[in-house]
């Protein structure tokens, strides 16, 4: 094959691929899964240790962890919204922030999962610098959980609320 006709052969699978994986990506927009932005309304929130507490977490978690979520454009475009949408439900599923008359059964660990660097995820703080805490607020935050959440060991809602 000559040189001309070798790109040409080239040039012309590389746009039939560009064209594949435009059409892919159009048609996965229509897939339903992603798309359910829904924001709960806020029935209790734990009896915060101090505004400073709940600031860090409205800063840091709220977005997966409490019925307050902030959808950002890209929330919107499939793959990505697949795992915005995964993260939240997840989130929510184990700790949420907003309806603390229900049980948090994994409220207790919240300030160990933040001092392990498990919390928050660091593809949240890549699209979220302002998530990003410094090792003073890592320290601050961790006694702020621990004083509002328990500690690990304490069951039930996990908190001050356990009797209300």
């Amino acid at each position: 094959m000559s040189e001309p006709s070798r790109r040409s052969f080239l040039s012309r699978w590389l746009r039939r691929g560009v064209l594949a994986g435009l059409a892919v990506f159009v048609a996965i927009q229509f897939v339903p899964y992603g798309r359910n932005h829904s924001n709960p309304p806020v029935l209790k929130e734990p009896a915060w240790d101090s505004p400073a507490t709940r600031a860090t977490a409205v800063r840091a978690c709220f977005d997966c962890h409490s019925n307050q979520s902030q959808w950002p454009w890209y929330s919107h475009v499939a793959p990505v919204s697949w795992l915005v949408q995964n993260h939240v439900d997840e989130g929510r599923s184990k700790l949420n922030f907003s309806e603390f008359n229900k049980p948090q059964k994994e409220a207790h660990e919240a300030a160990e999962t933040v001092g392990e660097g498990e919390m928050p995820m660091t593809s949240y703080v890549l699209g979220h610098p302002d998530a990003r805490l410094t090792a003073a607020e890592k320290d601050a935050f961790i006694q702020g959980l621990t004083a509002t959440l328990g500690g690990e060991g304490k069951g039930g809602k996990g908190g001050k609320d356990d009797d209300d």
